[in-house]
């Protein structure tokens, strides 16, 4: 008996992708159109998990109560839009191509290209230590992405925007504004490359971890234990680093998925209870804008930030 998600995945492919691919003069993509598909559904199924599991607990668990939701139709907008469609896209698609274009040009200069099991041939034959390495190493990555997205005033014109939100819930994990999801592709990809992640290996990679940062946004009290937010990043954990008090260039609890990062370079607070979310310095646009109003004002706080830039020289 076939895999049901497997089955739909044909079907889109057949009658959505490829017939898609074909009036855009773009079959050379045909060959991936089953594969992003899939990985479209699969991101699908996640947003499912995420809504079964984070709901009950921001409705049973809450640390705030809002009288108006309207708000996080928005976010929910972000997510669908980047789990479904983008993020796929970039993961399998986009990853696919430039992970062979990468090989084949090492290998024309006589290269293999380089991978955990090559550097530590111990790993092989044990996939799911070579998973949780390759996690530790893109999480790593991501805190300082994320580190540095706060450190630039003109990088947090664009972050900001993930900050913005006072309604914060598990669908505010993708309320980014484009381009600084871009940045965060790129960097994601090129380290993903270096340390060679297998191409269908890396949207199951980002998936999971996609996963469990969604769960650190949910508005709930859920921790983990005192161990447990030490091995885990909690949303008790993570809505520190979102709260008023640390809005702004300067923040803390920058980790995505492991808080030993912060842990190690002194800038994990387990101290603060969990409050308000938001920055009363973003523009009221970034705060409860509709989607492209919240875009539009990102560009403009690049903008001004860079022009602040150039005139401080």
């Amino acid at each position: 008996m076939s895999d049901p998600l497997d089955t739909v995945a044909g079907w889109i492919a057949e009658n959505v992708a490829i017939p898609l691919l074909w009036h855009l003069h773009l079959m050379q993509w045909e060959d991936l159109a089953y594969g992003w598909a899939l990985f479209a559904i699969y991101g699908a199924v996640q947003v499912l998990l995420m809504y079964l599991i984070c709901l009950p607990l921001e409705r049973f668990y809450p640390i705030e109560h809002w009288p108006d939701h309207r708000v996080e139709w928005t976010d929910m907008f972000y997510t669908i839009l980047a789990r479904v469609g983008i993020l796929p896209f970039f993961t399998f698609v986009l990853f696919f191509r430039v992970q062979a274009a990468f090989s084949g040009m090492l290998a024309d200069h006589g290269v293999v290209a380089p991978t955990l099991e090559g550097v530590f041939p111990a790993l092989y034959g044990h996939p799911v230590v070579t998973f949780l390495l390759y996690a530790l190493i893109l999480d790593f990555a991501d805190y300082w992405r994320h580190r540095l997205s706060h450190r630039f005033r003109w990088w947090y014109a664009l972050h900001a925007l993930h900050h913005a939100q006072r309604q914060m819930t598990f669908w505010s994990d993708d309320r980014n504004h484009l381009l600084d999801d871009l940045v965060a592709a790129l960097w994601f990809g090129v380290i993903a490359l270096a340390i060679g992640v297998a191409p269908l290996q890396f949207p199951v990679l980002v998936l999971v971890l996609r996963f469990l940062e969604s769960l650190s946004h949910a508005n709930t009290r859920l921790s983990f234990g005192w161990l447990g937010d030490r091995l885990l990043i909690s949303p008790i954990f993570h809505r520190t680093h979102h709260a008023i008090r640390a809005a702004g260039t300067k923040s803390c609890n920058y980790g995505a998925v492991f808080p030993f990062w912060d842990m190690l370079f002194g800038t994990a607070d387990f101290t603060r209870a969990p409050g308000p979310t938001g920055d009363p310095k973003a523009p009221e646009a970034l705060a409860s804008g509709s989607y492209l109003a919240q875009q539009w004002a990102g560009l403009r706080g690049l903008f001004r930030a860079l022009t602040i830039m150039e005139h401080s020289r």
